[in-house]
C-alpha cells in the first residue's frame, strides 16, 4: 500500500509541474493578447505583430423615425435631407449610414418598434473636442426637426486605415 501511494503522490507532483510549466508559459501569452495594440509587448511581438492605423474615434448616432406624438415617420427623403445640410457640412471627408430596426421603451414606460438609421462617423483622435461639439448639435437638431425624445450615441476609439 506505501508503494501504492508513493506512485500516486509522484504523479500527482509530476501533473502539478507540467500544469505550472504551462500556466507559466501561456501566461505572458494571454496577457500579451489583452495588449491595446498601441505598442509591441517584446522584441519578438514587434516582428510578427503589425499595428494597422492610426488612431481615432468612432461615433456612432442611433436615429429613430417614429413620432411620439404620433405625427407620420420620417421619411427615407427627410433623413438624408437632414444629412445633406447637417452631417455632411462638418463630416465632408465621409461617414456612412446604415439602416435599421430598433426598439426602446420611451418615457412613457411603452415598448417602441420602429425602422430606424445609424450613422458611424470616424475622426482622429486629435478632434475629439471640436467633433463632440459638433455631434451634439447633431443630435439636438435631430430631436427638434423631428420631434424625437432622444439620438442615441455610442463612441469607441479605434484604429483606422484607409
Amino acid at each position: 500500500m506505501a508503494l501504492t501511494l508513493s506512485r500516486i503522490s509522484r504523479t500527482r507532483l509530476a501533473v502539478a509541474g507540467a500544469v505550472t510549466a504551462v500556466l507559466a508559459v501561456g501566461a505572458p501569452a494571454a496577457y500579451a493578447s489583452l495588449d491595446d495594440g498601441s505598442a509591441p509587448s517584446s522584441p519578438a511581438a514587434s516582428t510578427t505583430t503589425a499595428t494597422r492605423g492610426k488612431p481615432f474615434h468612432e461615433t456612432r448616432l442611433f436615429f429613430g423615425t417614429e413620432r411620439p406624438d404620433g405625427g407620420p415617420a420620417v421619411t427615407d427623403k427627410q433623413f438624408m435631407a437632414f444629412i445633406d445640410k447637417e452631417v455632411t457640412p462638418g463630416f465632408p471627408d465621409g461617414l456612412t449610414i446604415q439602416d435599421g430596426r430598433g426598439q426602446w421603451r420611451d418615457s412613457n414606460g411603452k415598448i417602441e418598434r420602429e425602422r430606424s438609421y445609424e450613422l458611424i462617423l470616424l475622426y482622429p483622435t486629435t478632434e475629439e473636442r471640436k467633433r463632440d461639439v459638433q455631434i451634439e448639435e447633431i443630435r439636438s437638431d435631430y430631436e427638434k426637426a423631428f420631434a424625437q425624445d432622444s439620438v442615441a450615441r455610442l463612441d469607441e476609439r479605434t484604429r483606422v486605415d484607409f
